[in-house]
This record gives C-alpha cells, structure tokens and sequence, in this order.
C-alpha cells in the first residue's frame, strides 16, 4: 500500500455506530496542533488495528534487532515488504507530524510512513529502523540533527 506525501495526520480511533451510519472520532490535537481544519473535506484511510499477538511479535522483531547497517540509498525496495527501507537501515528524516500517541510522523520512498518516538515535528533526526511493517515502519532516533526544535 502507498501512503500519498500529502499525509496530514495519522491517528487510532474507533468505528461508532449511529442509526444507519458511522462515526470516527478525530482526536482535538489534530485541529488545534495539526493541519486539519473544520468543516473542510478530506480523504480517509482505515487500517486495522493489530491483535494483541501480532504486536506482540513487532515487539519481538524490535528487540531481536542488533546489528546495524550504513544509511541506505532511499529510492531502494526491500525484498520481502515492499517497504523502501529494511529493518537495520538508518535515515536521515524530518519529521512532518505527530500521532495522537504523541509519536513523530516522517515519510520515506512514495509516502511511506515511519513512526519515530520522542519526536516532534519539524525535527531532523537520524533514525535506526526497527520494525518493518508492509504499512508503516517504526524507528528509533540515534542522532539528533542540528537545526531541530
């Protein structure tokens, strides 16, 4: 799946019923942090949330991750996800959003995303990819960039 550049939040919410529709909630961050406005139209994705065992094995992928490798070209496809980064490789981002888990949003290849903690938007930080997910990646920052906020 191809995540667009023009992602503007990434967020967790629940499918309400309500009579004959549905309902998402939109956390308020995004309005008053984000680039989200009221009463605008926008495009939405829905993923499933993972099951408990299958974070359990992101977790897992994470911690079994040791070794690392020398920043990767960025236009490179992985074999197995599809992803253009593989677990190991290390980034240079800037980190266009926050989640409303409060984790940094960066974007690599056609749109790819990448969850990166402890992060706030426009940070410029070397990341270690952790977690490959054929929809999202998840990194950790080994290097702060000058310039950040």
């Amino acid at each position: 799946m191809q995540i667009p550049d023009k992602l503007q939040c990434l967020f967790s919410s629940t499918v309400e019923a309500e009579d004959e529709s549905h309902t998402l909630t939109l956390p308020s961050q995004e309005i008053e942090k984000g680039d989200i406005q009221p009463d605008t139209a926008y495009r939405v994705a829905i993923l499933k949330q993972p099951s408990p065992a299958e974070s359990t094995a992101q977790v897992t992928a994470k911690e079994a991750t040791s070794t690392t490798r020398d920043e990767q070209p960025h236009d490179r496809q992985a074999s197995d996800s599809g992803a253009p980064v593989e677990e190991g490789d290390r980034r240079t981002v800037e980190i266009e959003g926050v989640g409303e888990q409060g984790d940094g949003i960066a974007r690599v290849g056609d749109g790819y995303v990448i969850i990166v903690p402890d992060t706030e938007k426009r940070d410029r930080v070397t990341i270690e990819i952790n977690t490959v997910t054929p929809t999202v990646v998840f990194a950790e920052v080994v290097e702060q960039k000058a310039g950040s906020e």
